[in-house]
C-alpha cells in the first residue's frame, strides 16, 4: 500500500471509527462492534474502487449496514442450531406428537454427527462458539489462532451443519 493511500486510511479511520462504533454497539453489541469495525475498513481496503469514491464515510456506512445485517442474520441462523437441540429434548418432554419427536430427534441426530464430523480445530471453535457463547476474536485467543481463522471454521461448521439438516 503506498504511503498515500496509507495516510488516506488512516484519517478516514480516525474521523470515522467513533460513529461507526457506536453504530455498532447499538446495532449488535459492544463485544462484537470493534470486530465489525475493523472488517468494515479491511473490506475498504480491498476494494479497488474505495480510492475513487467521491463520499468515502458514505461508503463506510453502507459497508458497516451490510456487516450489521450479515451478523443478524448469522446469529439467527446460530440461534436456530442451539434451538434445535432444545427442540429435540422438549418434543419428548412434552408429549408431543410421535412425528414431531421423530423429527425433532432426527434432526438433532443429523446435527450432532455434523459436528462429530468436523476437523477438530474447526469443532474447536464451533462448540465454543456455541455452548460457552464466546465471541470469534475470544476463540481465537484461547486456541491461539487468527480470528480469520476462526471465523474460517465457523463458516465451515456452520455450511456442514446446514448441509446435514438439507
Amino acid at each position: 500500500m503506498s504511503d498515500e493511500k496509507s495516510r488516506f486510511f488512516g484519517r478516514l479511520f480516525l474521523r470515522s471509527r467513533r460513529e461507526l462504533i457506536a453504530y455498532f454497539s447499538r446495532r449488535v453489541g459492544r463485544e462484537d462492534a470493534s470486530d465489525l469495525l475493523q472488517e468494515t475498513f479491511v473490506r475498504a481496503l480491498r476494494s479497488d474502487r474505495f480510492e475513487a469514491v467521491a463520499d468515502p464515510p458514505s461508503l463506510l456506512q453502507r459497508i458497516a449496514v451490510n456487516l450489521a445485517r450479515d451478523h443478524a442474520r448469522r446469529r439467527r441462523t446460530e440461534a436456530k442450531y442451539v434451538d434445535l437441540g432444545a427442540d429435540a429434548e422438549q418434543a419428548v418432554a412434552t408429549g408431543a406428537s410421535p412425528d414431531a419427536r421423530l423429527e425433532a430427534e432426527e434432526k438433532w441426530r443429523l446435527l450432532c454427527e455434523a459436528v462429530d464430523g468436523l476437523p477438530p480445530r474447526c469443532r474447536d471453535v464451533f462448540l465454543l462458539y456455541m455452548r460457552e457463547g464466546l465471541g470469534l476474536g475470544e476463540i481465537a485467543e484461547r486456541l491461539g489462532i487468527s480470528r480469520n481463522m476462526a471465523q474460517k471454521h465457523m463458516r465451515l461448521a456452520m455450511a456442514r451443519c446446514w448441509a446435514a439438516l438439507e
